[in-house]
């Protein structure tokens, strides 16, 4: 998709300079900004099919590079790669782009960023989308994730990279063919000054999750989901064969949030890319009742 954004910096508390896609909303009534949040390893090219989309709505679009990721400055401190800190750098931005409030969108550790700011600052958020990630997380997909985040990759092509994209995700996403798996790899690697891909993201993001060990991993984070979910509307997707969100996560979510709206993404893992038929389905109604 040819370049529907432009780009926009923003400074976090602690002096580190991070990075947005800002897709401009259509004309037209002035609607809510949504903030786009990606997963632990990813970055902001990962909403390049939904954000322009939504902006077509009428809706401007902020899809952030965490700190660490893309081209957002990684931190001299790798133990603030942490949701708390995360949270703070996306206060940060609304408070520098003048936003009071927004609809907030988070992939699987954005969906844990959404429920921290909750938390910590509930009144920003008008409306939630949180994409395959509760407030626990199943223990099998934590493992498989925190088994490659932050490891050494040997990708000397673009090749290699679309190799390694589809090793680490073809679980989640088993209809991609050769061309979906070179796109994945454009998102998730840059070019290093040798010319090789490199992995867009700081290795050091692992270390707070090795440093909490295995007990750690899965925090019960059931106070900042009712926070998030109490008075506001919410989203959950779920990709149907996720190893990250469970079924039973996932029930247990809708008991505790009834009024939550739910989709479920058929032949999709951790995590949809929000751009399927079902996903997209759900999203634009959705978005479509808030302000």
């Amino acid at each position: 998709m040819s370049q529907t954004f432009t780009e926009r910096r923003w400074t976090s508390a602690d002096g580190l300079s991070l990075y947005a896609r800002d897709y401009a909303g259509a004309a037209g009534l002035a609607k809510l900004p949504v903030i786009a949040i990606h997963g632990l390893t990813r970055n902001s090219a990962d909403f390049d099919s939904i954000a322009p989309l939504i902006a077509q709505t009428g809706r401007r679009v902020l899809a952030v590079d965490v700190r660490g990721r893309g081209k957002s400055d990684r931190a001299p401190d790798p133990m603030t790669y942490q949701p708390a800190t995360y949270a703070q750098d996306v206060l940060a931005l609304l408070q520098q782009a003048g936003i009071e409030k927004a609809v907030f969108m988070g992939t699987s550790m954005g969906g844990l960023i959404t429920m921290a700011l909750a938390a910590i600052r509930s009144k920003v958020i008008a409306g939630a989308i949180i994409n395959d990630v509760g407030p626990e997380v199943a223990k099998e997909g934590l493992a498989r994730i925190a088994a490659y985040s932050g490891q050494p990759v040997d990708t000397p092509t673009w090749a290699d990279a679309a190799a390694y994209a589809k090793k680490i995700n073809a679980v989640a996403f088993p209809h991609y063919k050769a061309k979906d798996w070179d796109a994945f790899a454009r998102r998730i690697f840059t070019e290093g000054t040798e010319g090789a891909p490199i992995l867009n993201y700081d290795p050091d993001i692992a270390v707070p999750i090795k440093a909490a060990g295995a007990k750690a991993l899965v925090p019960n984070l059931w106070p900042m989901f009712g926070k998030l979910t109490k008075g506001r509307p919410v989203l959950l997707v779920r990709g149907a064969t996720s190893d990250l969100l469970s079924e039973e996560i996932a029930a247990k979510m809708r008991k505790r949030a009834p009024r939550m709206d739910f989709v479920e993404v058929p032949g999709v893992g951790h995590a949809p890319m929000l751009d399927e038929p079902e996903a997209r389905a759900a999203i634009f109604p959705f978005l479509g009742e808030l302000p």
